[in-house]
Parts: structure tokens; sequence; C-alpha cells
């Protein structure tokens, strides 16, 4: 095992080749703080011993009642290693009465309530497991005759791998030298999707619950143009989350596309950092403006979303500085006014612009001419699947599990 806080270059260092993992299976993980502590002994995969056998562990999402199981589990002896609720399912695992690896397994996810997405890997399994809302994104791929499972399907392009299809919500694949077998957790027909993947969090070149994330957000920026025109000159993106949304706007439109803001990719997502300090000192060395592109013109700003307003209000200031005659600003997304308990760094209202300000308030805020954002029936309109298959909750407040907030006393993963 080889775990390490940071990038994937800084824990795997130059052409650092692996070469001291030997095996003929492996998972990994690279993730970033939701809640809680952002500290070595939280990264993941996790790796436990258990009487009969390890087992390492990787998890996406947030278990909501992480909380009361862990007081449970503490009270009933249970010595924690990490303050992570991705340990929890490994004690109750070790814990269960049942038989067999899969079982035993089974019976420790029917214990989870929220989302998650599990990679696990024992000495002779490979094992996935989706939670039965599907909330978080989950896909299996192959490649020369190995599977493969990965949160987004632009990982298997890296290499070389093919799409077969998604995990499905509440499945367990077990890949072994056996082949591939699937078992289902309990399930119903309800399914929460988040649909922020599409928004913002997802890749533009992955394959997201079925769909191309590059034609859902051209979709966004599509609808985006008809509910809230804009007379203007050119059209820009905030890049590059919000570039494809920014190209529905300008064909829906017909306002030019142009490149007005230059991104710097050495520096990562500001929203993902962990503290507020390090994102507004990263927006100003993340982004630049074109001047010629944008001096004397009527900008339509094109962004995804806004969260806290920071980047945003500071880029309105550097697009009028760069001499824009009229700055107006469109949201592919709906106001987020709750807090996300299922793995996006949104943990609590007073941080979010949308919860604490009407729109004109937020208008005046960032110093904009005009604001608009997607109406949350537009949003959902736009997918293939019911309305009614995507968590809203951070757009609505309408949350499709029982929340405990206690469980934000922990590091989620």
């Amino acid at each position: 095992m080889r775990r390490g806080m940071g990038e994937i270059a800084d824990v795997f260092p130059g052409h650092y080749a692996l070469k001291d993992l030997t095996g003929h299976a492996a998972i990994g993980h690279n993730r970033y703080s939701t809640t809680g502590a952002s500290q070595e002994q939280n990264a993941q995969p996790l790796l436990m011993k258990f009487k009969y056998r390890q087992m390492g562990a990787a998890h996406n999402g947030n278990i909501t009642n992480a909380g009361d199981l862990k007081t449970e589990l503490e009270r009933g002896g249970a010595i924690f290693q990490t303050s992570s609720d991705s340990e929890l399912v490994l004690h109750l695992f070790a814990r269960s009465r049942k038989t067999g690896t899969i079982a035993r397994l089974k019976d420790a996810l029917m214990r989870l309530e929220g989302a998650y997405c599990f990679i696990f890997l024992t000495d002779d399994e490979l094992i996935a497991a989706r939670d039965p809302l599907g909330f978080r994104p989950l896909a299996l791929g192959k490649r020369n005759g190995a599977w493969v499972v990965a949160s987004e399907t632009c990982a298997f392009d890296l290499i070389g791998a093919r799409y077969i299809r998604d995990v499905e919500p509440g499945e367990i694949l077990s890949i072994s030298r056996k082949g591939l077998k699937s078992t289902h957790l309990p399930t119903t027909a309800q399914r929460a999707y988040c649909i922020f993947e599409h928004v913002y969090f997802a890749r533009p070149d992955s394959i997201i619950y079925s769909e191309n994330v590059d034609k859902v957000r051209r979709r966004l920026g599509r609808q985006l143009a008809i509910e809230q025109p804009a007379d203007a000159d050119i059209v820009i993106s905030v890049p590059d989350s919000s570039n494809t949304a920014a190209v529905g706007y300008s064909e829906e439109s017909g306002i030019r596309l142009e490149v007005g803001l230059i991104r710097n990719h050495y520096v990562g997502r500001t929203f993902i950092l962990p503290h507020q300090q390090l994102r507004d000192l990263d927006v100003k060395i993340k982004f630049n403006t074109v001047r010629g592109v944008l001096q004397g013109k009527r900008v339509v700003i094109v962004d995804d979303s806004i969260v806290r307003g920071t980047t945003a209000r500071k880029l309105v200031r550097m697009v009028r500085d760069a001499g824009a005659k009229e700055v107006h600003f469109r949201v592919a997304s709906s106001p987020i006014i709750s807090p996300c308990f299922y793995g996006i760094d949104m943990p609590t209202k007073r941080e979010l612009i949308g919860s604490k300000r009407t729109i004109a308030a937020i208008k005046r805020h960032l110093g904009v001419d005009s604001l608009g954002y997607l109406s949350l029936d537009g949003m959902l309109s736009l997918s293939s699947h019911p309305k009614t298959s995507f968590c809203t909750a951070c757009f609505s407040g309408k949350y499709p599990t029982r929340i405990n907030r206690r469980s934000g006393k922990l590091a989620l993963g």
C-alpha cells in the first residue's frame, strides 16, 4: 500500500511505476475531504486485517448515518483507526455473522444510509458496490480481458479500456479469476442521481448515468439561452467547467463565442480547496483576461454554478477592468440553497450565497448588469432520465434520505 497527501504526482513522483506494489489486482483513490479532517490517516484506500483475511477499501460518497453507526460500534468495543466514515463498512463487515465475503458485505452495506460507491480488494477478489439510490456514478469497463471499475469513464480512455456499462444502483459486482458475478441489495425503483455531476463535477468527456456529459451540458447552455436571453456582443465561459454550456448558449442565442478568460492549468479547482483563504488566493492566479476580446464589448459570462460567489465576483471585476462595456452573468443551474450531505463540499448554508440572498441581491453583490439562472425544471428536463431520478437537494432543499447532521463530525468519504 502507498498513500499520501496531495495530488497523484505528489504521492507517485516522476516516473514511479508502482514497481514495489506487486500483484495481479489493485485499487486506487484520489479524493478531497468534504467534511472533517484532511490528514494522511484518512487517505484512501484503507487497509484492514481481519482474523481470516485482509481487505482494502476505497469510497466515494457520504454515509449520512455515520454518527449513529460509529457510536454504536464504539459502545461495542470497536477501535477506529481513522475519522473517516469509510472505515465503518469494514467494522460492520468484520462483525457480520453471515458466511461468505459477499453475504457479509451485503449485511454491512444494508446498515448504511446515504451515498456510496465502494471498491473492495481482498486476496482473491475485487468487489464494486453502489448504493441503492445511485447517488454517485460508477462504471464498468474492460481492457484486454481484465475488468476495470472507475468513477468516470474518462479513466478508461487513458488506459485503453472499453466502457461496458454502469454499475447499477444497489448492485454488487464480484470480479475474480472465475469471472464477473453480479448480485443486488434490496432496492426500489427510486433513484437519486446527483444532478451536480452533470452541472459541474464530472468531466465532459465522461459518460455519467449512461449519458454523455458534454451533450447534457450543451443542452443546459441552450436552455439557459432560451430562459435567460441577453442583449450582448460576445459570450465567454469560465474555463474549464462551463466551456460546454457556453457553447450551447452561443449556439442557441446566436451571440458569438469568444475566449475572454484564460485559465492557468497549473492551478486546481478552487471549489474543492479545503479553506476559503486558499480559494481566494487561487482565484487571483487561476484566471487572466484577454483585454483585446473584452474591451468595449457587452459580455455574457456563462458559468456552471455559483456556490459561494467568491470566484464570480472577482471574475466580474476582472472583466470590467479589462474594458467590458456591460457584464451579464448567466448560470447553467439553479441557485444553490442547501448543503450537500452526499459527497460534495457544500457543508453549511451560511457558505451558500443562494441561501441567504435573493437573485437581485446576488446581482448587486456580483456587480453585474444582469443575472440569470437556469430553472430547476429546465435542468431536469434535459436528461433522458425521468425528472424524479435526480437528487436536487442542493437546489431544492429536499433530501431523498434521512439526514443525521452528527455525521459532519467525521471526515466523510
